[in-house]
């Protein structure tokens, strides 16, 4: 205690190199505290956008992960019903869930045969009670009012398509589409679908849900026997995805729709069954369980488990980019403050040599001047690190209430720009432990030299 008086003296004896020295300690604190909140506001984004989409969890048929795209109807789950009965009915797994929804991915081609245009499509049947559900989850509090499914309370043969699907198939005018090319009509314009395509269509479409929309497409798909079918859709909605690749490929439909697309009168079946937890850090002891279930009641399916990390791999990459940013920031500012406190005690060991002689003759050892540099580093590094933390905290909330927006990857809409600094202990006591380190060892060397002064050489030292 009395090394930590004696070092806060000196200290106050020379404020001006103090303050110095404390403001650089500050900045790069508040620095590294504004872009680490800045980095897990990213984080929990990419998250919550992500878990929205396509939940925490997915139970999917063995190997459809890694061969499914090619031929999703052949990687169906069968008796999905049981399956999410089982799940929603688990007294371990019950308490975590909030939604177990169904979904089917196909793939196809989407034509309007009234401009005679075409293309492949990857689409995907959704419940959209269970897909309305899963987009009100913010377990991190973002704001802005949750979106639902533009197929809410939509006829069963609604389809919502990609913006870019939307323009290759010359729906622009419709459906109010942006930024589209004059139409390019063939010389087949207005004529109507091929017959074999047609009578397809009407085998499986109900003849109170037929359309004769401007916005009227022919889905083709292979069902799960390789024979083509046809589903005739009426598009109310062209939405942009946020990423041009499904921009250009998406179409969303009601999961009935696409059942009977693929599966016809068979039984019909699921490539994906989604869970969404109520927090993110449920999702080892959900997967846990979800291994027992696999191993016990529902054994003798080929399932497996797959989280939302590896669903979307590009999460994990954005986030460990932001990660490697934030750790050169942090080793940068480090090195910073490495030299400006070593430098700040190096030369207060020159302005003391007659006080440090001084002492030593007054019989304080060789430790006991170390121990006064060292303190005196850590002082600033913990007086440094609290300032720092109360600007950053400042800075952050003087951002959040402005009102600024940006637009994070992947999305279509900006968002309100926040800088998660409050809230985050972890990032925060890390920071500061961080930085009083370095002060701390920045400081021993100097005290290190201050300690090896000779008694007689000091005390001569003018």
């Amino acid at each position: 205690m009395n090394a930590f008086s004696l070092a806060l003296r000196n200290l106050l004896r020379n404020r001006r190199r103090s303050l110095t020295t404390l403001l650089a300690m500050m900045i790069g604190v508040s620095a590294i505290l504004l872009f680490g909140g800045y980095s897990r506001n990213i984080n929990l984004g990419l998250q919550t956008d992500f878990v929205r989409g396509s939940g925490h969890l997915q139970i999917q048929h063995t190997d459809y992960f890694l061969y499914g795209s090619g031929n999703p109807a052949a990687y169906g789950i069968a008796d999905y019903p049981r399956i999410i009965a089982t799940l929603q009915n688990d007294p371990v797994l019950a308490p975590m869930l909030t939604v177990v929804t169904p979904r089917l991915s196909l793939g196809g081609i989407a034509g309007n045969f009234d401009a005679g245009v075409s293309r492949t499509v990857f689409g995907a049947g959704v419940d959209i009670a269970g897909q309305n559900a899963m987009l009100q989850w913010n377990d991190y509090d973002f704001p802005g009012v949750a979106k639902t499914s533009p197929l809410t309370g939509s006829r069963s043969d609604a389809a919502v398509i990609g913006t870019g699907v939307a323009r290759v198939l010359q729906l622009c005018e419709p459906l109010q589409v942006q930024n589209c090319p004059g139409a390019q009509r063939r010389e087949t314009d207005g004529a109507a679908a091929p017959a074999d395509i047609t009578a397809l269509s009407a085998q499986e479409q109900p003849q109170a849900e037929r359309s004769a929309s401007r916005t009227a497409i022919e889905l083709l798909a292979a069902n799960a026997h390789g024979a083509p079918n046809v589903a005739r859709l009426n598009v109310i909605k062209a939405e942009a995805m946020g990423v041009k690749e499904y921009d250009d490929m998406a179409v969303q439909l009601h999961l009935q729709q696409a059942q009977r697309l693929i599966y016809g009168q068979d039984a019909p079946k699921v490539t994906a069954i989604v869970l969404q937890l109520k927090h993110t850090g449920q999702m080892p002891a959900a997967r846990a369980r979800l291994t027992e279930l696999l191993a016990g009641p529902l054994k003798g399916m080929p399932l497996e488990v797959h989280d939302f990390a590896t669903l979307n791999p590009q999460y994990g990459q954005i986030t460990g980019m932001f990660a490697a940013i934030l750790g050169f920031i942090a080793i940068l500012i480090g090195a910073i403050v490495l030299f400006t406190v070593s430098n700040t005690m190096s030369m207060a060991v020159v302005e003391r040599t007659v006080e440090i002689g001084t002492l030593r003759a007054l019989g304080l050892r060789r430790s006991g001047i170390r121990r006064l540099f060292v303190c005196e580093g850590a002082l600033l590094g913990a007086v440094g690190a609290l300032c720092g933390i109360v600007l950053a905290l400042l800075v952050a909330y003087a951002v959040n209430h402005s009102g600024l927006t940006w637009l994070p990857p992947g999305n279509v809409d900006p968002v309100p720009l926040t800088i998660r600094v409050w809230g985050e202990p972890a990032m925060i006591g890390r920071t500061a432990l961080g930085l009083m380190l370095v002060a701390t060892l920045s400081a021993w060397w100097p005290a290190r030299r201050a300690a090896k002064l000779n008694i007689v050489d000091a005390l001569r030292h003018v």
